[in-house]
Protein backbone atom coordinates (compact mmCIF):
# COMPACT_ATOMS: atom_id res chain seq x y z
CA UNK A 1 0.00 0.00 0.00
CA UNK A 2 2.72 2.22 0.92
CA UNK A 3 4.11 1.39 -1.96
CA UNK A 4 1.68 1.92 -4.53
CA UNK A 5 1.26 5.52 -2.54
CA UNK A 6 5.03 6.41 -3.06
CA UNK A 7 4.93 5.52 -6.70
CA UNK A 8 1.29 7.81 -7.22
CA UNK A 9 3.64 11.00 -5.25
CA UNK A 10 6.74 10.19 -7.34
CA UNK A 11 4.77 10.48 -10.52
CA UNK A 12 2.60 13.66 -9.44
CA UNK A 13 5.74 15.45 -8.78
CA UNK A 14 6.90 14.30 -12.19
CA UNK A 15 4.04 15.46 -13.69
CA UNK A 16 3.84 18.77 -11.28
CA UNK A 17 7.30 19.36 -12.46
CA UNK A 18 7.10 18.97 -15.91
CA UNK A 19 3.12 19.79 -16.97
CA UNK A 20 2.17 22.06 -13.93
CA UNK A 21 5.48 24.07 -14.60
CA UNK A 22 5.09 24.93 -18.27
CA UNK A 23 1.56 25.56 -18.18
CA UNK A 24 2.80 28.56 -15.20
CA UNK A 25 5.52 29.84 -17.53
CA UNK A 26 2.98 29.55 -20.84
CA UNK A 27 0.11 31.49 -18.56
CA UNK A 28 2.70 34.10 -16.86
CA UNK A 29 3.42 34.94 -20.75
CA UNK A 30 -0.28 35.23 -21.73
CA UNK A 31 -0.65 37.56 -18.89
CA UNK A 32 2.03 39.96 -19.19
CA UNK A 33 1.12 39.97 -22.45
CA UNK A 34 -2.83 40.62 -21.31
CA UNK A 35 -2.17 43.16 -18.86
CA UNK A 36 -0.03 45.49 -21.21
CA UNK A 37 -2.94 45.74 -23.71
CA UNK A 38 -5.75 46.12 -20.68
CA UNK A 39 -3.14 48.83 -19.16
CA UNK A 40 -3.11 50.63 -21.87
CA UNK A 41 -6.61 50.79 -22.28
CA UNK A 42 -7.59 51.67 -18.90
CA UNK A 43 -4.94 54.70 -19.03
CA UNK A 44 -7.00 55.74 -21.80
CA UNK A 45 -10.44 55.42 -19.40
CA UNK A 46 -8.71 57.04 -16.76
CA UNK A 47 -8.02 59.82 -19.38
CA UNK A 48 -11.61 60.38 -20.18
CA UNK A 49 -12.79 59.71 -15.99
CA UNK A 50 -10.19 60.36 -13.91
CA UNK A 51 -12.79 58.66 -11.32
CA UNK A 52 -11.54 55.11 -12.74
CA UNK A 53 -8.52 54.49 -12.31
CA UNK A 54 -6.38 51.58 -13.08
CA UNK A 55 -5.39 49.52 -9.94
CA UNK A 56 -3.59 47.07 -12.05
CA UNK A 57 -0.14 46.96 -11.19
CA UNK A 58 2.82 44.00 -10.69
CA UNK A 59 3.63 42.86 -7.40
CA UNK A 60 5.99 39.73 -6.54
CA UNK A 61 5.48 39.06 -10.29
CA UNK A 62 1.92 38.56 -10.05
CA UNK A 63 -0.39 41.10 -11.23
CA UNK A 64 -2.69 42.85 -8.21
CA UNK A 65 -6.75 41.85 -9.00
CA UNK A 66 -6.13 39.66 -12.31
CA UNK A 67 -7.66 36.12 -12.13
CA UNK A 68 -6.84 33.24 -14.43
CA UNK A 69 -10.46 31.34 -15.03
CA UNK A 70 -8.45 29.44 -18.01
CA UNK A 71 -5.36 29.48 -19.79
CA UNK A 72 -7.17 31.92 -22.63
CA UNK A 73 -9.46 33.89 -20.12
CA UNK A 74 -8.86 36.18 -17.81
CA UNK A 75 -10.58 38.80 -15.26
CA UNK A 76 -9.20 42.11 -14.31
CA UNK A 77 -10.96 43.94 -11.37
CA UNK A 78 -10.48 47.76 -11.42
CA UNK A 79 -10.79 49.27 -7.55
CA UNK A 80 -12.92 51.79 -6.95
CA UNK A 81 -12.05 54.34 -4.66
CA UNK A 82 -14.64 56.21 -1.83
CA UNK A 83 -16.93 53.82 -0.62
CA UNK A 84 -17.16 56.06 2.70
CA UNK A 85 -20.64 56.95 2.32
CA UNK A 86 -22.36 53.76 1.94
CA UNK A 87 -23.13 51.04 4.16
CA UNK A 88 -22.78 47.56 3.03
CA UNK A 89 -26.09 45.26 3.50
CA UNK A 90 -26.34 41.78 2.95
CA UNK A 91 -29.72 40.47 4.30
CA UNK A 92 -29.60 36.92 2.56
CA UNK A 93 -32.26 37.82 0.39
CA UNK A 94 -29.98 38.19 -2.54
CA UNK A 95 -27.64 35.03 -2.57
CA UNK A 96 -24.05 35.62 -3.15
CA UNK A 97 -24.59 39.41 -3.27
CA UNK A 98 -24.74 42.51 -1.34
CA UNK A 99 -26.19 46.37 -1.70
CA UNK A 100 -24.53 49.67 -1.22
CA UNK A 101 -26.87 52.37 0.68
CA UNK A 102 -26.06 56.08 1.15
CA UNK A 103 -25.79 55.85 5.05
CA UNK A 104 -28.61 57.67 7.09
CA UNK A 105 -27.82 61.48 6.89
CA UNK A 106 -25.53 61.69 4.13
CA UNK A 107 -26.40 63.56 0.97
CA UNK A 108 -26.11 62.18 -2.12
CA UNK A 109 -23.53 65.21 -3.33
CA UNK A 110 -20.88 63.84 -0.85
CA UNK A 111 -20.05 60.44 -2.98
CA UNK A 112 -18.03 60.67 -5.71
CA UNK A 113 -20.36 58.58 -7.21
CA UNK A 114 -23.73 60.72 -7.43
CA UNK A 115 -24.99 60.32 -10.47
CA UNK A 116 -25.32 56.14 -9.98
CA UNK A 117 -27.34 56.32 -6.95
CA UNK A 118 -30.77 55.14 -7.40
CA UNK A 119 -33.62 57.19 -5.97
CA UNK A 120 -33.82 54.96 -3.09
CA UNK A 121 -30.50 55.30 -2.03
CA UNK A 122 -28.31 52.46 -3.57
CA UNK A 123 -25.08 52.79 -5.52
CA UNK A 124 -26.22 50.93 -8.56
CA UNK A 125 -23.50 48.29 -9.93
CA UNK A 126 -25.23 47.77 -13.40
CA UNK A 127 -25.38 51.77 -13.98
CA UNK A 128 -21.66 52.15 -13.08
CA UNK A 129 -20.75 49.34 -15.23
CA UNK A 130 -22.59 50.68 -18.07
CA UNK A 131 -20.72 53.79 -18.00
CA UNK A 132 -17.75 51.84 -17.77
CA UNK A 133 -18.61 49.86 -20.93
CA UNK A 134 -19.04 53.13 -22.97
CA UNK A 135 -15.78 54.36 -21.75
CA UNK A 136 -13.89 51.55 -22.39
CA UNK A 137 -15.60 50.97 -25.88
CA UNK A 138 -13.85 54.69 -26.81
CA UNK A 139 -10.54 53.73 -25.13
CA UNK A 140 -10.25 50.28 -27.39
CA UNK A 141 -10.95 52.83 -30.33
CA UNK A 142 -8.14 55.15 -29.62
CA UNK A 143 -5.86 53.39 -27.66
CA UNK A 144 -2.53 52.26 -29.39
CA UNK A 145 -3.10 48.45 -29.79
CA UNK A 146 -6.92 49.41 -31.27
CA UNK A 147 -5.91 46.62 -34.15
CA UNK A 148 -5.80 43.53 -31.93
CA UNK A 149 -8.84 44.58 -29.48
CA UNK A 150 -12.54 43.96 -29.92
CA UNK A 151 -15.06 44.64 -27.18
CA UNK A 152 -17.44 41.59 -27.15
CA UNK A 153 -21.04 42.63 -28.00
CA UNK A 154 -23.94 41.03 -26.35
CA UNK A 155 -23.44 41.72 -22.57
CA UNK A 156 -23.66 43.66 -20.01
CA UNK A 157 -20.33 42.66 -18.82
CA UNK A 158 -17.17 44.46 -20.19
CA UNK A 159 -15.37 42.07 -21.78
CA UNK A 160 -12.47 41.92 -24.55
CA UNK A 161 -10.76 39.75 -27.19
CA UNK A 162 -7.06 40.46 -27.45
CA UNK A 163 -5.68 38.57 -30.62
CA UNK A 164 -8.20 36.73 -31.20
CA UNK A 165 -6.66 34.47 -29.15
CA UNK A 166 -7.59 35.80 -25.20
CA UNK A 167 -10.84 36.84 -23.50
CA UNK A 168 -10.31 39.39 -20.66
CA UNK A 169 -13.11 40.80 -18.32
CA UNK A 170 -12.72 43.87 -16.61
CA UNK A 171 -14.91 44.27 -13.93
CA UNK A 172 -14.99 47.71 -11.15
CA UNK A 173 -15.17 46.66 -7.78
CA UNK A 174 -14.41 47.91 -4.31
CA UNK A 175 -12.65 46.86 -1.78
CA UNK A 176 -13.96 45.69 1.53
CA UNK A 177 -11.01 45.48 4.35
CA UNK A 178 -11.74 44.82 8.00
CA UNK A 179 -15.43 43.62 7.73
CA UNK A 180 -16.78 40.41 7.13
CA UNK A 181 -20.09 39.51 5.35
CA UNK A 182 -22.89 38.86 7.59
CA UNK A 183 -23.94 36.15 4.57
CA UNK A 184 -20.22 33.95 5.56
CA UNK A 185 -21.06 34.17 9.55
CA UNK A 186 -21.04 30.82 9.94
CA UNK A 187 -17.25 30.40 8.77
CA UNK A 188 -15.33 28.59 9.98
CA UNK A 189 -17.83 25.74 11.14
CA UNK A 190 -17.34 25.47 15.15
CA UNK A 191 -16.61 21.64 14.92
CA UNK A 192 -13.68 21.68 12.19
CA UNK A 193 -10.33 22.66 13.45
CA UNK A 194 -8.65 23.97 10.28
CA UNK A 195 -7.78 26.40 9.69
CA UNK A 196 -7.37 27.17 13.04
CA UNK A 197 -7.96 30.68 15.03
CA UNK A 198 -4.53 32.72 13.33
CA UNK A 199 -5.21 31.91 9.72
CA UNK A 200 -8.99 32.65 10.71
CA UNK A 201 -7.78 36.50 12.00
CA UNK A 202 -5.89 36.45 8.70
CA UNK A 203 -8.69 35.46 6.17
CA UNK A 204 -10.60 37.81 7.80
CA UNK A 205 -8.60 40.74 7.68
CA UNK A 206 -8.52 40.46 3.87
CA UNK A 207 -11.84 40.70 3.38
CA UNK A 208 -13.64 40.39 0.31
CA UNK A 209 -14.82 42.21 -3.04
CA UNK A 210 -17.98 43.63 -4.17
CA UNK A 211 -17.67 43.85 -7.95
CA UNK A 212 -20.54 45.08 -10.79
CA UNK A 213 -21.20 42.06 -12.70
CA UNK A 214 -24.04 39.50 -13.51
CA UNK A 215 -24.63 37.43 -10.40
CA UNK A 216 -25.42 34.25 -11.69
CA UNK A 217 -27.67 32.71 -8.41
CA UNK A 218 -30.25 35.71 -10.23
CA UNK A 219 -30.33 34.65 -13.81
CA UNK A 220 -33.57 35.16 -15.75
CA UNK A 221 -35.02 37.10 -13.12
CA UNK A 222 -33.45 39.81 -11.99
CA UNK A 223 -35.33 42.96 -11.08
CA UNK A 224 -33.62 46.44 -10.73
CA UNK A 225 -33.27 46.05 -7.08
CA UNK A 226 -31.53 43.20 -8.48
CA UNK A 227 -29.24 44.48 -11.26
CA UNK A 228 -28.07 47.20 -8.58
CA UNK A 229 -26.90 45.06 -6.23
CA UNK A 230 -22.65 43.63 -6.02
CA UNK A 231 -21.15 40.32 -5.81
CA UNK A 232 -19.35 39.10 -3.46
CA UNK A 233 -16.17 37.63 -4.02
CA UNK A 234 -13.06 36.28 -1.41
CA UNK A 235 -10.53 35.64 -3.97
CA UNK A 236 -7.66 36.90 -1.67
CA UNK A 237 -9.24 35.25 1.32
CA UNK A 238 -9.08 31.88 -0.71
CA UNK A 239 -5.75 32.36 -1.88
CA UNK A 240 -5.02 32.76 2.17
CA UNK A 241 -6.86 29.59 3.21
CA UNK A 242 -4.70 27.55 0.78
CA UNK A 243 -1.28 28.42 1.84
CA UNK A 244 0.93 25.54 3.38
CA UNK A 245 1.90 22.00 2.52
CA UNK A 246 1.04 20.29 -0.91
CA UNK A 247 -2.23 22.52 -0.90
CA UNK A 248 -1.16 24.88 -3.43
CA UNK A 249 0.78 21.85 -5.89
CA UNK A 250 -2.43 20.18 -5.28
CA UNK A 251 -4.19 22.86 -6.81
CA UNK A 252 -1.66 23.47 -9.58
CA UNK A 253 -1.94 19.38 -10.79
CA UNK A 254 -5.93 20.12 -10.68
CA UNK A 255 -5.88 22.88 -12.87
CA UNK A 256 -3.27 21.63 -15.41
CA UNK A 257 -5.74 18.03 -15.80
CA UNK A 258 -8.69 20.21 -15.46
CA UNK A 259 -7.25 22.42 -18.80
CA UNK A 260 -5.60 18.97 -20.89
CA UNK A 261 -9.13 16.97 -20.62
CA UNK A 262 -11.56 18.71 -18.70
CA UNK A 263 -12.18 21.83 -21.24
CA UNK A 264 -15.43 20.13 -22.27
CA UNK A 265 -18.55 21.64 -24.42
CA UNK A 266 -20.43 24.05 -21.72
CA UNK A 267 -18.32 24.83 -20.17
CA UNK A 268 -18.73 22.77 -17.34
CA UNK A 269 -15.83 23.47 -14.86
CA UNK A 270 -13.10 25.91 -14.75
CA UNK A 271 -10.26 26.79 -11.63
CA UNK A 272 -12.71 28.07 -9.54
CA UNK A 273 -14.71 24.55 -9.10
CA UNK A 274 -11.16 23.12 -8.61
CA UNK A 275 -10.16 25.65 -5.65
CA UNK A 276 -13.51 25.44 -4.03
CA UNK A 277 -12.92 21.31 -3.88
CA UNK A 278 -9.28 21.77 -2.22
CA UNK A 279 -10.60 24.26 0.50
CA UNK A 280 -13.40 21.53 1.34
CA UNK A 281 -10.83 18.54 1.27
CA UNK A 282 -9.22 21.03 4.14
CA UNK A 283 -12.00 21.27 6.57
CA UNK A 284 -12.10 16.82 5.69
CA UNK A 285 -8.34 16.80 6.47
CA UNK A 286 -7.33 19.28 9.16
CA UNK A 287 -4.02 18.34 10.60
CA UNK A 288 -0.96 19.85 8.59
CA UNK A 289 -0.01 16.16 8.44
CA UNK A 290 -2.62 15.33 6.54
CA UNK A 291 -1.00 17.95 3.74
CA UNK A 292 2.59 16.53 3.50
CA UNK A 293 4.20 16.04 0.27
CA UNK A 294 3.69 12.48 0.68
CA UNK A 295 -0.06 12.60 1.43
CA UNK A 296 -0.33 14.44 -2.27
CA UNK A 297 -1.88 11.42 -3.96
CA UNK A 298 -4.41 10.73 -1.24
CA UNK A 299 -5.30 14.41 -1.35
CA UNK A 300 -5.61 14.32 -4.97
CA UNK A 301 -7.65 11.19 -5.25
CA UNK A 302 -9.74 13.16 -2.98
CA UNK A 303 -10.30 15.70 -4.66
CA UNK A 304 -11.66 14.20 -8.25
CA UNK A 305 -13.80 11.54 -6.06
CA UNK A 306 -15.64 14.54 -4.50
CA UNK A 307 -15.59 16.41 -7.52
CA UNK A 308 -17.13 13.45 -9.42
CA UNK A 309 -20.12 13.35 -6.52
CA UNK A 310 -20.66 17.22 -7.20
CA UNK A 311 -21.30 16.87 -11.09
CA UNK A 312 -23.09 13.59 -10.23
CA UNK A 313 -25.79 16.11 -7.96
CA UNK A 314 -25.65 18.96 -10.18
CA UNK A 315 -24.57 21.16 -7.21
CA UNK A 316 -21.42 22.78 -6.15
CA UNK A 317 -21.60 24.94 -3.14
CA UNK A 318 -19.25 27.83 -3.00
CA UNK A 319 -17.09 27.43 -0.21
CA UNK A 320 -17.63 30.50 2.09
CA UNK A 321 -21.39 31.22 0.57
CA UNK A 322 -22.26 27.45 0.35
CA UNK A 323 -26.31 28.45 -0.45
CA UNK A 324 -24.56 29.63 -3.81
CA UNK A 325 -24.47 26.46 -6.34
CA UNK A 326 -21.48 27.14 -8.57
CA UNK A 327 -23.25 25.07 -11.09
CA UNK A 328 -25.88 27.29 -11.43
CA UNK A 329 -26.58 27.61 -14.95
CA UNK A 330 -24.43 25.03 -16.52
CA UNK A 331 -26.18 22.59 -19.23
CA UNK A 332 -26.94 19.00 -17.08
CA UNK A 333 -25.61 16.52 -20.26
CA UNK A 334 -22.21 18.73 -19.96
CA UNK A 335 -22.50 18.47 -15.93
CA UNK A 336 -22.94 14.30 -17.10
CA UNK A 337 -20.22 13.86 -19.42
CA UNK A 338 -17.53 16.22 -17.28
CA UNK A 339 -18.36 13.84 -14.64
CA UNK A 340 -17.83 10.43 -16.93
CA UNK A 341 -14.53 12.22 -18.25
CA UNK A 342 -13.11 12.62 -14.49
CA UNK A 343 -14.36 9.47 -13.43
CA UNK A 344 -11.80 7.85 -16.29
CA UNK A 345 -9.15 10.10 -15.43
CA UNK A 346 -9.27 9.45 -11.78
CA UNK A 347 -9.69 5.65 -12.50
CA UNK A 348 -6.75 5.98 -14.69
CA UNK A 349 -4.33 7.39 -12.33
CA UNK A 350 -5.38 5.31 -9.21
CA UNK A 351 -4.61 2.17 -10.97
CA UNK A 352 -1.77 3.45 -13.55
CA UNK A 353 0.35 6.36 -12.06
CA UNK A 354 2.65 5.97 -14.75
CA UNK A 355 -0.08 7.05 -17.05
CA UNK A 356 0.47 10.18 -15.65
CA UNK A 357 3.26 11.10 -18.42
CA UNK A 358 0.74 10.82 -20.90
CA UNK A 359 -2.20 12.79 -19.31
Amino acid sequence: MIAAQAKLVYHLNKYYNEKCQSRKAAISKSIREVCKVVSDVLKEVEVQEPRFISSLSEMDNRFEGLEVISPNEFEVVLYLNQMGVFNFVDDGSLPGCAVLKLSDGRKRSMSLWVEFITASGYLSARKIRSRFQTLVAQAVDKCSYRDVIKMIADTSEVKLRIRDRYVVQITPAFKCTGIWPRSAAHWPLPHIPWPGPNRVAEVKAEGFNLLSKECYSLNGKQSSAESDAWVLQFGEAENRLILGGCRKKCLSVLKTLRDRHLELPGTPLNNYHMKTLVSYECEKHPRESDWDENCLGDRLNGILLQLISCLQCRRCPHYFLPSLDLFQGKPHSSLENAAKQTWRLAREILTNPKSLEKL
